[in-house]
């Protein structure tokens, strides 16, 4: 089972999440096949394409500078919705073929991750999103739904650590959910 190693609060600018939709559409035999399409953005080097347009612009995003992102969205009564791409200072160019989030400046809740990959980078399943959700009710932080009553939920691939295994062969990886949005 993977360990909460840390929680922790962020203040976030104003952010453009710039990347690709996934939903009930994109499903295969009945299954959403996170893996497949996350495949398909290294095989057509689309990170490539987004990193070379926003790469100066994202110095100024903290923890997101060096980060791949998957995005969950959650809307009562409307069907799930699964991204891939990247965060953005919030003007930055759209280029074709891709589609974009505006967020407004908001707190972000984090737990970092640590397990072996196919607890983490590899689950199909939302465990991993319940059992960060649960230590986050267990220190009283509660997640946020925006403006639309969507919560959002963040998969955070940081470079600077996620593909670094520990000593155990561990990978990290955070899960972050908006507490509050400031419009």
């Amino acid at each position: 089972m993977p360990e909460i190693i840390k929680v922790y609060r962020e203040n976030s600018v104003k952010l453009r999440f710039i990347g690709k939709k996934y939903d009930n559409a994109d499903r295969l035999n009945g299954s959403f096949s996170v893996k497949e399409k996350w495949n398909e953005w290294f095989k057509h080097s689309w990170f490539d394409i987004l990193e070379n347009i926003t790469n100066k612009s994202r110095d100024s995003l903290q923890e997101n500078k060096n980060t791949y992102i998957g995005l969950l969205r959650n809307k009562p009564k409307e069907p799930f919705q699964y991204w891939i791409g990247i965060f953005a200072p919030d003007n930055t160019e759209i280029p074709d073929g891709f589609e974009c989030i505006d967020f407004p400046k908001s707190e972000i809740a984090v737990c970092r991750v640590c397990g072996e990959k196919t607890e983490i980078y590899l689950s199909e399943g939302l465990e991993l999103f319940d059992f960060c959700n649960k230590r986050l009710k267990e220190k009283e932080i509660n997640h946020a739904h925006d403006k639309d009553n969507v919560c959002w939920v963040i998969e955070r691939y940081n470079s600077n650590f996620f593909m670094k295994n520990d000593d155990n062969e561990n990978i990290i990886m955070e899960v972050g959910f908006f507490t509050s949005f400031d419009y």
